[in-house]
């Protein structure tokens, strides 16, 4: 199923009118085999976002995995099945993946004691919602199943989204640019 994009504003009396409608503009897959598909919906670079008469999204390089300093993203991501292969990556393999989205330092994958490769943290508060599938949400301590329907608040925890159901899997996530406190940094 393809994912489409509808952007709204204002023209130039102040009536609400369409921008843009289609695809997303950056679509890239991440992590070669083992990677998800990224659709970049849009991103915003400050809080209160800015909402004017003539600004799209701001410009931006690459896929970055956590939204700007003060700012938000919304994307769609297609996670294919896992294999065995996963299990044999190095943490050097998993750094990597997570550099190619600009994230190196937030893969904590330490070897064979980490639950799931892809392990992960992120200075971030994400709404996840599943579209279709499901995952195994991979915690320290916990995991469990989320479905289509099902919402994860992930809020700066070390985590890593497992597909063990054999098909892949569609979620979207909304993020927000957090700040750790209490000592959790």
């Amino acid at each position: 199923m393809s994912i489409r994009r509808i952007v709204t504003g204002h023209d130039t009396s102040g009536a609400s009118v369409i921008q843009e409608d289609g695809a997303p503009p950056r679509v890239r897959r991440v992590g070669g085999a083992y990677g998800p598909l990224f659709h970049e919906i849009w991103h915003t670079r400050e809080t209160p976002a800015r909402i004017d008469r003539r600004s799209g999204e701001p410009a931006e390089e690459g896929i970055q995995l956590a939204p700007p300093r003060g700012g938000t993203r919304i994307r769609v991501l297609d996670i294919p099945p896992e294999d065995a292969g996963i299990a044999r990556l190095t943490p050097e393999q998993a750094r990597a993946h997570f550099a190619e989205v600009g994230a190196g330092a937030a893969s904590s994958h330490s070897g064979a004691d980490s639950r799931h490769a892809f392990m992960h943290r992120t200075e971030t508060i994400d709404y996840g919602i599943v579209l279709e599938g499901e995952l195994t949400l991979v915690l320290d301590r916990d995991e469990t199943v989320v479905r289509a329907g099902d919402i994860v608040i992930q809020r700066g925890t070390n985590h890593g989204w497992a597909n063990r159901s054999g098909k892949p899997c569609r979620i979207a996530f909304i993020l927000i640019d957090g700040e750790f406190t209490d000592g959790l940094g």
